[in-house]
């Protein structure tokens, strides 16, 4: 959430942010009215209180038709101070509920629109020409079933649609994927962390995922309990209630978790093979900075993911997301997209995320700077998400016969394998 000072002091400001995003921005006047009720019902208990306290000092002293008289008036006291009591509970709880509905104010330099009004920032490798190869590339499914990979068919009878099995050489690759992400974040000081997949209303609303993000959300009603979309919400949530001390900062967490989405509003999009699935893997790097240092941290976020793409030999792009496509929590996100072949365009595989003091706010997170307590910064930046990485892995790096070639960074990781064989032919 945002501070409520900066509201009272900029609502413009604040009015600017939701306009960006294209959300309701008479929610902002809604909030100042209700703070400015909260505040001033709050004085005027304070004031009835003091006052029913100066009459219960003279209610012993008196005596006759005066006693008879203050305790009339502390019996209206009493009341009026109940009264003034409960409208400021009222004015409390409406602030606070109208305030999680405010999404995190934009970055300034963010570019302003929708989903398509992103700017591109950087692009990274050559993209490869198969016609010039002589061949006609095939996607990640058929590769997958050449190589004995991806069974999706399976997936779907024992799931349901969006499920698969990775299976064989495809199951191999995914771990090697997890160790070798989990090997550069280590490298870079990451603490490694395995979280859990399953989280309280606290954790998942704390880091905003119950907004707009609700709707894409799995929850079990029987045990009041939600299923990640992604390990930063465990990870944000790590620390919550917790003041750290500003000489542990930066901490830096490397999560990986099983991941759950209903992909809702995604309906005809992406439905062949695994790029847009229901349940997947991911490696995911949080951190938690002095709010001065956040600006830089996500700089350096996004450096260790164009690292990992990098060294998967992917071309890809970095587009600085637009205002209405950041989601709830993200003050400015940056994306990199790597080009899938047989789709002809650049595909979201990482994303890093500045979201500034938000998460902290709503999770109670503080860090300790001399004498002074005050909320710190929250990033996170995906370093892999298994399946869609899979996906650009196998179509990059495919050969005419339909093998796939293997990174150098991924080889030790399967047992020096250089090449990954269609199935039939590695039988041979």
């Amino acid at each position: 959430m945002i501070d409520l000072r900066l509201l009272r002091e900029d609502p413009d400001r604040v009015r600017a942010s939701q306009r960006a995003r294209g959300e309701d921005v008479a929610l902002v006047d809604a909030l100042l009215s209700a703070d400015e009720r909260r505040r001033s019902s709050g004085v005027r208990f304070d004031e009835l209180r003091a006052e029913q306290k100066a009459l219960g000092r003279l209610i012993p002293k008196a005596s006759g038709d005066e006693k008879a008289e203050l305790l009339k008036k502390a019996g209206q006291l009493a009341a009026d101070v109940k009264a003034a009591d409960a409208a400021q509970d009222e004015a409390a709880a409406e602030t606070q509920e109208l305030l999680l509905q405010l999404g995190n104010l934009v970055h300034p330099d963010v570019p302003v629109g929708g989903e398509e009004d992103f700017v591109t920032l950087e692009t990274h490798g050559a993209i490869r020409d198969f016609a010039a190869e002589g061949f006609e590339p095939k996607d990640h499914l058929e590769l997958g079933a050449t190589l004995g990979a991806i069974d999706v068919e399976r997936g779907a009878k024992v799931s349901g649609s969006r499920f698969y099995f990775l299976t064989g050489i495809g199951a191999l690759l995914e771990l090697a994927l997890v160790n070798a992400a989990m090997a550069q974040a280590t490298a870079a000081g990451f603490t490694p962390m395995l979280t859990p997949a399953l989280v309280r209303p606290q954790a998942m609303a704390g880091t905003g995922f119950l907004g707009q993000a609700a709707q894409d959300v799995y929850r079990l009603d029987n045990d009041d309990l939600y299923l990640v979309g992604t390990s930063e919400v465990a990870l944000a949530a790590y620390h919550m209630d917790e003041i750290i001390d500003g000489d542990r900062l930066p901490l830096r967490y490397a999560g990986f978790s099983p991941c759950f989405r209903r992909e809702a509003g995604s309906h005809g999009k992406d439905t062949r093979g695994i790029f847009r699935v229901h349940q997947f893997d991911k490696v995911e790097m949080f951190s938690y900075v002095d709010p001065a240092d956040a600006r830089a941290e996500h700089q350096r976020l996004l450096d260790w993911e164009k690292q990992w793409l990098t060294s998967l030999e992917l071309p890809f792009r970095v587009i600085d997301v637009a205002s209405a496509d950041l989601g709830s929590s993200a003050a400015r996100k940056f994306d990199c997209e790597a080009w899938i072949p047989t789709q002809g365009k650049y595909r979201e595989l990482t994303s890093t995320s500045d979201c500034t003091e938000f998460q902290s706010r709503r999770l109670a997170i503080r860090m300790r700077d001399g004498k002074q307590v005050k909320p710190l910064a929250t990033l996170n930046g995906t370093l892999c998400a298994v399946p869609r990485t899979i996906v650009a892995i196998l179509e990059n790096h495919q050969q005419a016969d339909g093998s796939v070639r293997v990174p150098e960074v991924l080889r030790p990781f399967l047992g020096g394998r250089e090449i990954l064989e269609p199935v039939a032919k590695a039988a041979k």
